[in-house]
C-alpha cells in the first residue's frame, strides 16, 4: 500500500512540474476567476475579464463583461462554493482553452441550490496577463 501511495504521489508531482510557465499562469488566472466569483468582489471580477468578454450560460443566456460583473457583484448570481474537476489546459500562441467541470453551491436570490456544469473557457494573453475572453457552460449528463 505504501508503494502504491508513493507511486501515485510521484506521478502527481511530476504532472505539476511538467507544466509550462504559461500553463501555470493560465491555471492561476482560472483560480483568480474562481475566487472572484465566490467573493463577488467587483474589482476582482473586472480585472480578470477581457473588455470583449462573451459569457455563456448553460441555459443559453449570453452576458457581456458589464452584465457578468454586475450579476455576480450584486449577488443576483451568488456562488457560495466552487469546486473545479478534471481540468485541462491547451495553449496556442496567445490563446488558451481551459475545460473543466464546475460543481458549485449557490444562493441565487436567497434560494440555496447546486450546479454541476461542463465549462469551456477561452483566455487571451493581453500584455503579461491572461484575460477571460469567452466562457460557455453546458449541462453535464446525469
Amino acid at each position: 500500500m505504501r508503494k502504491l501511495f508513493l507511486a501515485l504521489l510521484l506521478m502527481s508531482s511530476s504532472v505539476v512540474f511538467a507544466q509550462t510557465k504559461d500553463e501555470q499562469s493560465v491555471i492561476a488566472a482560472v483560480d483568480k476567476l474562481k475566487n472572484a466569483m465566490v467573493s463577488g468582489e467587483r474589482n476582482a471580477l473586472q480585472e480578470v475579464a477581457a473588455s470583449d468578454l462573451s459569457y455563456g450560460h448553460s441555459g443559453g443566456k449570453i452576458e457581456d463583461k458589464a452584465t457578468f460583473v454586475e450579476s455576480i457583484a450584486s449577488g443576483k448570481s451568488d456562488f457560495v462554493t466552487i469546486d473545479l474537476k478534471n481540468q485541462t489546459v491547451k495553449i496556442t500562441g496567445k490563446t488558451a482553452i481551459v475545460r473543466h467541470e464546475l460543481h458549485a453551491t449557490t444562493n441565487d436570490g436567497g434560494k440555496a441550490g447546486e450546479v454541476h456544469l461542463g465549462i469551456m473557457l477561452v483566455w487571451q494573453k493581453q500584455g503579461k496577463e491572461w484575460k477571460l475572453l469567452a466562457r460557455q457552460a453546458y449541462k453535464l449528463p446525469h
